[in-house]
């Protein structure tokens, strides 16, 4: 009986073509919670655990990300051509991270961050001004976010392996932390102050 009025009320709904337009709905799942019955033989409460701890990644390296677009946009000086390029593909690169980080906590069960309201009160790098830096001051500010996330990551990686969350780990390995030591190595060659060429006088001074 149940299932004829069912039937009758899809039959009674007016077909049309028109979208419909400001929809609204209770969420379907509360950030901070994981979904029950995931068949990943894995805990509930290691997920739960999981997630929170890769949501404040994903802060931190949506943040880093951010921060490499702005020093790629205001970047100035006689390095402008090399660094306006080496931010860019680091951001790209920080980009491919934030969804690798994301699809995880999904996978996981989790609820993402997402949004930059979010993401600024939950980061744990320091906001940077609205105003242009000097390109020194820029990739101090860079590398200080990678230390903070090179260091999170590993304590991270640690904390998955106790819990038995190998996919998890190998992400953060394998892909987080990696990345970041690369980044790391690529702008801090840039603060190195070096000559272009040695001079007789120096050599002989060494």
């Amino acid at each position: 009986m149940a299932k004829k009025g069912f039937v009758r009320q899809l039959r009674s709904r007016r077909v049309s073509p028109e979208p419909h337009l400001k929809e609204h709905a209770s969420e379907i799942q509360q950030y901070g919670t994981v979904l029950h019955m995931v068949p990943l033989d894995l805990e509930e409460p290691a997920r739960l655990e999981m997630t929170e701890q890769l949501n404040q990644l994903l802060a931190d390296t949506m943040t880093l990300r951010d921060l490499y677009k702005k020093a790629h946009w205001q970047i100035a000086g006689p390095t402008f051509y090399q660094l306006h390029l080496l931010f860019d593909k680091h951001f790209d690169e920080q980009v491919e991270l934030v969804d690798t980080i994301a699809e995880r906590i999904q996978i996981l069960g989790g609820v993402s961050i997402a949004m930059a309201h979010d993401v600024a009160r939950t980061t744990g790098i320091e906001r940077p001004p609205r105003g242009r830096e000097e390109p020194s001051a820029q990739i101090s500010r860079l590398l200080d976010a990678h230390h903070i996330i090179i260091s999170e990551t590993r304590r991270m990686a640690r904390l998955a392996s106790r819990l038995g969350d190998d996919g998890t780990n190998d992400l953060l390995v394998s892909d987080v932390l990696r990345t970041n030591e690369m980044h790391v190595w690529f702008i801090s060659a840039h603060l190195v102050d070096v000559p272009l060429a040695a001079t007789r006088s120096s050599r002989i001074a060494a």
